[in-house]
């Protein structure tokens, strides 16, 4: 009978790709293949070909999603967002991270294997052009290895080039998302020469993204993304995540042909570990910070089971509390239901927000430093400025109206016409009959019209001689 041995927490001091001289070990992973993997090319492909058809994509006018952060900017999902909506935003960012964490506390870093775009690039699309220029992991390591000839000038040249048109198309599809499709073929359309920042741009981001998948790589998962981080305090023993069956698998010992076997399943056959994108032993135990749950360890060794006729499952999806109890995993959990609650609060109230907000608003002072007129026939007039932000893509003539009071508004010069995605700023006269001031300074509430269509209303002071 298999003697159960929990691994040791002693991998949990140091990085899998660094050294005891705090050098880097080069990862040199095997290539996948088995039945999650194809299901993860499926996941990657369909969020690709959806990324790289993002900018192109219209809603009522608008891009599926821009982040002019120059412009102060933001298009989501055909929605224009100005600054002044930044409370729409926090709360929608609030829910994204709520809706994260509750993901990890109930599924782990699935979202780091599956559908980050640091991993479907890096395993997707850079390691799968390695492994056909390069070969696989053994050819590769070879290649490294060996002096400058012609094979490896090839290879590497071939392989540099080809990372780095990639990389340009990368950070082509970064500005895209960044000042639109339109801005984007205007810079290709009419040269760098006269469009130096937006070219540089391009070349300085073509630089950081060939960077990232050439060189460092997992390190990004392991060093600089503070989600790797934060796992230890969202994940918990209920958690699922890839997970070594340590009471079926140990002891380990090598298969040998013709003898009883009394050791565990686990044959210490190592393909769980070459197989690893991150360096890492999934056998040492569970919750790693290095691992992404990407299930390439999962395909492997269920590949050695099969093999050696035994169940597949050595490896999988589970709990820590279900691999040391053999209890059925639960879903519900109070921290889950939380988590839940709170994801609800926020999404409600970012749906109300997102329902009554106004497709333009308009900001009205009266101009700093002018007193009241008195008109012929005793009104009093104030004058006032005004600011109109339009949130739709259609223009829009402008009217107003007072809405609580008798009276008239007069522009001065032009209309008011606000332009689609734009601001529109102008002066206008108030004018009030006295008897509907009540004091020094009136609450006067002034609706901004498109046609007969209420667009907003705003409030302002109207200054009198009092009572």
């Amino acid at each position: 009978m298999a003697i159960k041995t929990k691994p040791t927490d002693e991998f949990r001091d140091h990085i899998s790709t660094v050294d005891e001289q705090g050098k880097r070990i080069w990862v040199y992973p095997k290539k996948p293949k088995g039945k999650l993997y194809d299901y993860r090319k499926y996941v990657s492909y369909l969020l690709l070909a959806f990324l790289f058809a993002g900018p192109f994509i219209k809603i009522n006018g608008l891009p599926l999603l821009m982040l002019n952060v120059v412009e102060r900017k933001f298009v989501i999902f055909g929605v224009l967002f100005w600054p002044q909506d930044f409370f729409i935003l926090v709360i929608a960012f609030l829910a994204l991270v709520v809706f994260i964490i509750l993901f990890t506390v109930v599924y782990g870093r699935i979202f780091c294997g599956w559908v980050c775009p640091q991993t479907i690039f890096l395993e997707m699309v850079f390691r799968r052009i390695e492994y056909l220029i390069e070969g696989d992991y053994t050819k590769q390591r070879a290649l490294d290895k060996m002096p400058w000839n012609k094979e490896k000038i090839l290879k590497k040249g071939a392989k540099t080039a080809v990372f780095l048109l990639i990389s340009f198309m990368i950070s082509n599809l970064f500005l895209a998302y960044v000042i639109g499709v339109e801005e984007l073929q205007k810079i290709i359309m009419e040269g760098p020469a006269n469009h130096l920042v937006g070219f540089g741009t391009l070349l300085a981001f073509t630089g950081v993204f060939y960077w990232v998948f050439a060189y460092f790589r997992e390190q990004v998962c392991t060093i600089v993304c503070p989600y790797g981080r934060l796992q230890g305090v969202m994940q918990d023993k209920k958690t699922v995540v890839v997970a070594y069956d340590y009471g079926r698998g140990e002891p380990r010992g090598k298969l040998r042909k013709g003898q009883e076997r009394t050791e565990g399943d686990c044959i210490d056959c190592y393909q769980c570990v070459q197989v690893c994108p991150t360096g890492i032993d999934i056998r040492n135990g569970a919750q790693q910070l290095e691992c992404i749950n990407c299930t390439a360890c999962i395909d492997a060794c269920n590949d050695i089971m099969r093999m050696i006729d035994k169940p597949e499952g050595l490896i999988r999806y589970e709990s820590v509390e279900a691999i040391e109890t053999g209890k059925k995993w639960t879903f519900f959990t109070s921290r889950v239901m939380g988590y839940t609650a709170v994801l609800f609060i926020l999404l409600t109230a970012l749906t109300t927000l997102l329902l009554t907000r106004n497709d333009a608003e308009a900001t009205i002072l009266r101009t700093p430093g002018q007193l009241y007129q008195t008109t012929e026939d005793g009104h009093i007039k104030n004058l006032y400025n005004i600011s109109v932000i339009n949130k739709t893509n259609h223009d829009m003539p402008l009217t107003l109206k007072l809405e609580n009071k008798q009276g008239t508004i007069s522009v001065i010069g032009n209309k008011l016409v606000l332009p689609a995605q734009g601001i529109v700023e102008g002066v206008f006269f108030t004018e009030l009959a006295t008897a509907e001031l009540s004091g020094l300074n009136s609450e006067i509430v002034i609706g901004v019209y498109h046609g007969d269509e209420l667009i907003t209303t705003t409030e302002t002071k109207f200054l009198g001689p009092g009572k």
